[in-house]
């Protein structure tokens, strides 16, 4: 679609206060486009209140609704954790899982507006576009999609940030192309993305980028911070003892992993459009947790149900990348990582040490496969050793005669 084709629509346009959110929202209201503005609240530590971006958003000349989905990006936080779903690079698919968790919350409030667009502000070189679009696609199969930055018209009078910069200032809407900061960010309650601009080039380091909910691991204390997780079937229910939801759970644990340096990572993603894009993130709630969990799955999970649970992980991971969270494969395999994790029950106890987290005591586990006495190299009332003789001697028959007939690599 391109901006010609909007007139006879009503337009629910997916803002964020800042210059490109702006500069849609306010040319399209000049073209006379019927239009409405929504904003996600999924707890983003960047933003001190949501409503600041209403008021960003005033001069445009459309209204902005704040749509509380908190609780679903917590519940949608905890789903990942217990998938482990990392993607390139160790990243905890926070954007990815967002616009998941933001495209499922706006469509029905944009529907009962009447809106029958759908407008993102993702770039025409991104995952994002790709995301919005499908998760548009398949939560509400009739809406129609309109992406401005795909739009040649705005593509050609908006080539940069300056540009948007003053055709807002020519509109008395004040506007500055950028600040000092040298990257673009996007956050959440997972975590947050930072992309683009002085980042793009490999000769800068990750750590140009100042931190937002902590600090880089070096400059974290110098004392291990102790940290105990309760987890029942996979989800963590108790943080140093208290019992709390899941939304609290996770803006608690952004805390104590932040200031700990916890969770920053760098990595050059495998983009979903086929180009590789650089990025340095931050998500110390994911990986507290998700650390914490794996401990639990490490003693509860056995050899081969723990290769399926890969396998599953990865597949939900690339799924929620590529904007499919909703599709059969991924929901298939939430509920086999659900039945896998049925057993993860435990309070673990970690050591938080500049950007580490250390194992400090598994305890409350009922389901766990670990035996001291069967591991034991010394003495105990475990794995008789005798017993494997025969073992070994049932392995040496599949051996032997793969070396006599040439099976091995020499």
């Amino acid at each position: 679609m391109t901006i010609d084709d909007l007139k006879n629509e009503k337009v629910g346009i997916c803002v964020s206060g800042g210059l490109d959110s702006r500069t849609i929202a306010r040319k399209l209201v000049d073209a006379g486009v019927e239009l409405r503005c929504f904003t996600a609240d999924l707890a983003q530590p960047d933003e001190a209140d949501i409503n600041d971006v209403k008021e960003k958003m005033a001069p445009c000349g459309a209204e902005t609704v704040v749509i509380d989905l908190r609780n679903a990006m917590a519940e949608a936080c905890f789903e990942i954790v217990r998938a482990q779903a990392t993607y390139d690079g160790g990243y905890w698919n926070t954007t990815g899982i967002a616009r998941a968790v933001t495209v499922q919350g706006v469509i029905p409030a944009m529907q009962a507006s009447g809106c029958t667009v759908l407008a993102h502000g993702a770039t025409g070189r991104g995952n994002d576009q790709v995301r919005f679009e499908r998760y548009s696609n398949v939560l509400a199969p009739a809406m129609k999609v309109y992406a401005p930055w795909r739009d040649p018209v705005l593509l050609g009078q908006f080539p940069g940030r300056s540009q948007m910069a003053e055709y807002l200032n020519a509109q008395g809407i004040p506007a500055f192309p950028g600040g000092e900061k040298k990257y673009s960010t996007d956050a959440n309650l997972a975590g947050l993305s930072h992309e683009a601009e002085d980042l793009e080039s490999l000769d800068t380091p990750c750590t140009i980028v100042t931190p937002t909910m902590g600090v880089w691991p070096q400059d974290a204390p110098d004392d291990v911070e102790m940290c105990t997780v309760k987890f029942e079937a996979g989800r963590a229910v108790e943080l140093n003892g208290n019992a709390l939801s899941p939304l609290e759970i996770m803006l608690e644990a952004n805390r104590i992993g932040g200031r700990n340096g916890i969770g920053m990572k760098h990595a050059l993603e495998n983009r979903v459009v086929g180009t590789k894009s650089r990025g340095v993130y931050e998500a110390p709630g994911m990986e507290l947790l998700g650390n914490s969990l794996m401990f639990v799955y490490q003693a509860t999970i056995d050899r081969r149900s723990w290769r399926l649970f890969e396998h599953l992980s990865t597949l939900v991971a690339d799924q929620v990348y590529d904007g499919r969270y909703f599709e059969p494969a991924t929901t298939a395999a939430l509920h086999g990582i659900e039945e896998l994790a049925r057993r993860a029950t435990a309070v673990v106890t970690i050591g938080l040490y500049k950007g580490n987290v250390q194992y400090q005591r598994l305890a409350d586990c009922p389901h766990s496969l670990y035996s001291e006495a069967d591991a034991s190299m010394e003495a105990s009332d475990g794995l008789n050793p005798v017993s494997s003789q025969g073992f070994v001697e049932v392995q040496s028959v599949e051996a032997r005669i793969m070396a006599q007939r040439g099976h091995i690599r020499k």
